[in-house]
């Protein structure tokens, strides 16, 4: 090694026409070390990530350098921002996962910066002291650094449109549902009492309508309250209509709705809602994801595991486990081949809800190799059966 120094060191005089003593080489081989230790690495003066919380209107942004020194700090509005972050080297920048972030994050991936969407909840507990714009936007710039720090992945715009479908057939079928017991609420008033279920509203509007002892006024908001009802369900009708369609367009969607209790429907929302499935090491991870997995209060080596986390997706929770329930009614009443000995075991030892949300857990597992794997349900399920 002291050779080949000393050679580079020879050649840099030769280079330059200059004389080098001894001192002279020894000052020269440190700044060569120096210079070749440094090389590759940022500059101090140069942002290695930025945290920005974001707003309407007003944007705050928070950089630091390789030594992790603040370099940054800056409030800037929304044609501000932009414009900085376009003149802005690459670099890497964390937003926090709320409303308008995907839409952000694609346009700055747009300009060569990498974006992090990190969950609000993981966020927070770097938030040194007091809410403000300028801690929140601190404390994303330093929860990014965290090696075990989980991400949200970007959305596309295309994946967006859909989830806004979901949304708002949730939301219709929230309405109608509220206008249901609105009707059902008024008329017990008048004595007038109908049988469960959404499909008995228009029996019971028809015979309010031909009842002739309720008072004009009542008859007249009874109307308005059909022609409501009458509306939500032919939005909800269309809404379905779009829904099937993106259904039959994909081919991943079409073996989902093969495993039993999914269903199209169910299908759909798996498929818009579900990142990239092989982010998930297991069907179990996938499981915990969605919030179908125990809670663990283990402690001193005594596991100790409580009901479901409900951490995830409150919808696709709920339509796996509605599904897993309608499936359990099939097989409580002789109605259904996929009596397996796990779930009759099961209901001999458990309650009717606890084996469903069981049953959910195990088909939010089997979704995630279907998924993953790209094989039918009719395929793993022959596999598991010889292996």
């Amino acid at each position: 090694m002291g050779a080949s120094w000393h050679q580079t060191i020879r050649a840099l005089g030769s280079a330059h026409h200059v004389e080098v003593d001894g001192s002279q080489r020894h000052r020269m081989c440190q700044n060569e070390f120096v210079e070749v230790l440094n090389r590759g690495k940022p500059s101090v003066e140069q942002i290695i990530r930025i945290g920005m919380d974001t707003s309407k209107s007003v944007f705050q942004l928070h950089g630091v350098n390789a030594v992790e020194q603040p370099i940054l700090r800056k409030k800037l509005s929304r044609r501000e921002m932009v414009k900085f972050f376009e003149k802005t080297p690459p670099t890497i920048i964390a937003l926090e996962a709320c409303g308008g972030s995907h839409h952000w994050a694609r346009l700055l991936s747009s300009f060569g910066h990498e974006v992090k969407l990190i969950a609000p909840q993981l966020a927070k507990p770097y938030v040194k002291r007091g809410k403000n714009d300028a801690a929140d936007a601190e404390a994303l710039c330093e929860a990014m650094s965290r090696p075990t720090m989980r991400f949200v992945p970007m959305k596309t715009a295309d994946q967006q449109a859909a989830l806004m479908l979901v949304g708002m057939r949730e939301r219709l079928i929230r309405n109608r549902t509220q206008l249901a017991n609105a009707i059902r609420g008024f008329a017990m008033e008048f004595g007038i009492v109908a049988a469960k279920g959404m499909c008995r509203i228009e029996a019971l509007l028809e015979r309010i309508a031909a009842d002739p002892s309720l008072p004009e006024l009542a008859q007249d908001l009874f109307a308005l309250h059909g022609q409501e009802y009458r509306e939500l369900a032919c939005q909800i009708k269309t809404l379905d209509e779009k829904l099937m369609k993106l259904h039959r367009a994909d081919e991943c969607s079409k073996r989902l709705a093969e495993i039993p209790g999914v269903g199209p429907i169910g299908a759909s929302l798996l498929l818009m809602k579900t990142p990239d499935p092989r982010m998930f090491k297991s069907g179990r991870d996938f499981a915990a994801w969605i919030g179908l997995t125990p809670k663990d209060h283990s402690t001193a080596g005594k596991v100790r595991l409580g009901v479901i986390t409900r951490a995830g997706d409150e919808m696709l929770r709920s339509i796996l486990v509605v599904g897993a329930t309608s499936l359990l009614q099939q097989v409580r009443t002789g109605r259904s081949r996929h009596a397996s000995a796990w779930l009759m075991g099961l209901l001999q030892r458990k309650r009717p809800k606890l084996v469903a949300v069981a049953l959910a857990n195990k088909l939010a597992r089997i979704a995630w190799k279907l998924m993953t794997s790209g094989e039918s349900y009719r395929q793993a399920e022959g596999q598991a059966q010889t292996s």
